[in-house]
C-alpha cells in the first residue's frame, strides 16, 4: 500500500519489501490554466501566480544529484539530467526529457538501482527546475498538482507518494525530495523545497559543485 506523504515527512523504503532493488521515481506536474495562474495561483487557490508569458509552454525539467558522505556532488557526471541522462555507474538512468508536462501520469522518470549504487553515494536528491525561466518569465506559481512518487521497478507497485501543494510562486526550482542510505537500509525523504536558481549548474554549485566544471 502506497504511503502519501506530508512535507518533511521521512519512509523507509526497505523495510517491508524485502528485496527491494531498484526503484522508479516518477514525477508530475500540470501547466495551470491562464486565468487560474493570473488570480488565484497554484493549487486551488493558495498561491499569487500572475506574470510571465502564458503563450509559451513551461518546461520543467527534472534531475538527480549523487551527493558523497560529505552532502556535496563530487563530479559532474554526478549529476543526471537532460544532457547526461546515465550516471557512469549505470545505476541512475533519465528516462527522457518532456518538453510540457502535457498528459496524465509521471512527465519524467529517473531510475535508481538502489542495489548496485556504490557506496561513495549516501543520497540521490531529485530537482526539478523551468528551463530558460527567466528568459520566458515563468515560475512555480504558474504549475500545478505536482508530484513525486517512487515506485518499485519490479512490479510496478507505488511505494510512496508526495504531492507539494504550498506557495511556490516566483520560485523557478525546485528540490522534491531525496532517497538516502541509513544504517543499510534505504529511505526517502519529502523535502518541498523551492529555490530561486536558474540552470542546472547553478543547482549543482548549490551542493559544492564549481561553476567551473561546466566550462
Amino acid at each position: 500500500m502506497s504511503v502519501n506523504l506530508q512535507k518533511g515527512q521521512k519512509v523507509d523504503l526497505t523495510k517491508g519489501n524485502a528485496g527491494l532493488s531498484r526503484v522508479m521515481v516518477g514525477l508530475g506536474w500540470d501547466e495551470a490554466k491562464p486565468a487560474m495562474s493570473q488570480s488565484k495561483g497554484l493549487f486551488g487557490g493558495l498561491f499569487g501566480g500572475g506574470g510571465g508569458q502564458q503563450n509559451q509552454d513551461i518546461d520543467c525539467d527534472a534531475m538527480a544529484f549523487l551527493l558523497d558522505s560529505n552532502g556535496k556532488i563530487a563530479s559532474k557526471s554526478d549529476v543526471v539530467f537532460f544532457n547526461n541522462l546515465k550516471h557512469p555507474s549505470g545505476c541512475v538512468i533519465h528516462q527522457g526529457d518532456n518538453l510540457t508536462g502535457a498528459g496524465d501520469g509521471d512527465d519524467e522518470q529517473i531510475l535508481v538501482d538502489l542495489a548496485r549504487l556504490p557506496a561513495q553515494y549516501d543520497r540521490v536528491v531529485v530537482l526539478v527546475s523551468i528551463y530558460k525561466a527567466s528568459e520566458k518569465g515563468q515560475h512555480f506559481g504558474m504549475i500545478e498538482n505536482a508530484f513525486i512518487r517512487l515506485v518499485d521497478a519490479s512490479n510496478g507497485k507505488e511505494l510512496c507518494k508526495y504531492n507539494l501543494s504550498e506557495n511556490y510562486s516566483g520560485m523557478t526550482a525546485m528540490v522534491f525530495g531525496e532517497i538516502y542510505r541509513r544504517n543499510g537500509e534505504w529511505k526517502f525523504n519529502a523535502i518541498g523545497q523551492p529555490l530561486q536558481i536558474w540552470g542546472v549548474a547553478q543547482l549543482a554549485e548549490r551542493y559544492g559543485l564549481p561553476l567551473s566544471n561546466w566550462r
